[in-house]
């Protein structure tokens, strides 16, 4: 087993960031990721998403993105960034570890059990963020349908929907981008639980504290985190103009059930027939290794305030709820670091003789 101050457990922005303030505070630490490579969640994503059409990637501390083509695959720009990060201030970080659990060790300390062994810590910093976690709801008969189902985090290329009508599940953007690009080479139905948002108009400094502060409200109050990105409504850009004119961003309301050839409204008995359904529903975060510290309130989530999990001052979530987000993220990875470094100045001051 390796005794250290701190682990920190994902290497996306959220990790990084944390593992950036970390080092210059002087503490000794480790970053176990998942991933084969850098990159966090962002080398999975589809190629067709470009750097120009993400919500903007924010400059990691200490080092800007630079000017990348914004026509590049958002894929292949973000991990050489995060490479280049990791070897430009020599971060520690091991890969592929597994975090298998977190558990209570001897001594006061944390046990992160993983792929590669057992680490010892005095306090950790969870980045783990959600891609690993797709979200898939059910519905009756499901299981019955005769064409494909997909999540988002499966999705490659709008290509191969070629000549298959597709439904397509989810109002946020996500679905919206998906949507419009398979409707260049296919059919389409959209259907979504509620009637999407869009935003007239820049996403202001304003808008963007309030969503913030809607989800940080959730989060304090124990239930699960909402999505920052989903709390902004979905910009009014010449491509949605030229979809809604289209009819592409017709919405319908959430089907009842599935059957073998496509999705039912019981109310009207109304039938779509598909080839395919793409769940574009989200991700759900990846907390299942802290479950050992039953850090759980009664309402799903984990109660966090400025990072720290409130049933135990060692956690950090950082990249979680209201820092869910490539500016929130790093500013949550500075604010974690503070309270670390109080924690552990306080934990040795109490353990001075006298």
């Amino acid at each position: 087993m390796t005794q250290i101050d701190v682990v920190v457990i994902g290497a996306g922005q959220a990790g990084l960031s944390s593992a950036y303030f970390l080092n210059r505070a002087g503490l000794d630490f480790v970053v176990l990721d998942r991933s084969p490579a850098p990159g966090g969640a962002w080398q999975f994503r589809w190629p067709s998403l470009t750097l120009g059409a993400t919500h903007r990637v924010h400059d990691l501390p200490g080092l800007p993105l630079g000017d990348p083509d914004p026509g590049r695959p958002s894929a292949e720009v973000v991990s050489e960034y995060f490479a280049r990060y990791e070897r430009t201030f020599d971060l520690p970080v091991l890969r592929p570890v597994e975090a298998r659990s977190v558990e209570e060790g001897p001594e006061g300390r944390l046990l992160v059990r993983t792929s590669a062994g057992d680490w010892s810590a005095r306090a950790l910093v969870n980045a783990t963020g959600t891609w690993e976690r797709p979200f898939w709801p059910r519905y009756p008969g499901q299981e019955t349908f005769a064409g494909r189902q997909l999540h988002t985090a499966d999705y490659v290329s709008a290509e191969e929907f070629a000549g298959r009508h597709v439904v397509v599940v989810g109002g946020g953007a996500s679905g919206v981008q998906l949507l419009m690009e398979i409707a260049r080479v296919t059919t389409t139905t959209w259907v979504t639980r509620r009637p999407p948002v869009f935003r007239e108009g820049p996403f202001d400094e304003e808008a963007g504290r309030a969503a913030v502060a809607r989800v940080d409200a959730r989060v304090r109050a124990g239930l699960p985190p909402g999505s920052v990105v989903g709390a902004t409504g979905y910009p009014l850009t010449p491509q949605v103009r030229a979809a809604m004119a289209a009819g592409t961003l017709d919405r319908l309301p959430m089907f009842d059930r599935i059957v073998p050839e496509g999705v039912v409204w019981d109310d009207t008995g109304d039938l779509v027939r598909a080839d395919v359904i793409l769940w574009a529903t989200g991700f759900r975060p990846v907390v299942n290794h802290l479950a050992p510290l039953r850090l759980r309130e009664p309402g799903g989530g984990i109660r966090v305030e400025d990072t720290v999990a409130v049933l135990d001052p060692r956690v950090h979530l950082v990249g979680y709820g209201p820092s869910a987000s490539t500016i929130g993220a790093n500013r949550a990875g500075r604010t974690a670091v503070r309270h670390i470094r109080r924690l552990l100045e306080a934990v040795s001051e109490a353990a001075l003789p006298g």
